[in-house]
């Protein structure tokens, strides 16, 4: 892909036991740890930020439209 210049961004993610799941409803903020695994669930998109730690994740993410309607899963990366 990357000879063809067809990728673009490409990172690997850590593995599912690192993930934090966030949603809000009715104005909580509920977080879970793990993933958030239903099949039924889709991979809408994806955001790439930096923050100091997971308290400042949880903050931004709470805030995103997302989280009111859907569920947002935050992993982080492995170093370069």
């Amino acid at each position: 892909m990357d000879a063809r210049g067809l990728r673009k961004f490409g990172h690997a993610l850590r593995p599912t036991d690192t993930a934090t799941t966030i949603r809000v409803r009715e104005g909580e903020t509920l977080v879970s740890d793990g993933p958030f695994t239903e099949t039924k669930e889709q991979i809408l998109g994806f955001d790439l930020i930096e923050a100091e730690d997971l308290e400042e994740v949880i903050a931004a993410v709470s805030a995103h439209p997302v989280a009111r309607f859907g569920t947002i899963e935050v992993r982080p990366l492995w170093p370069s």
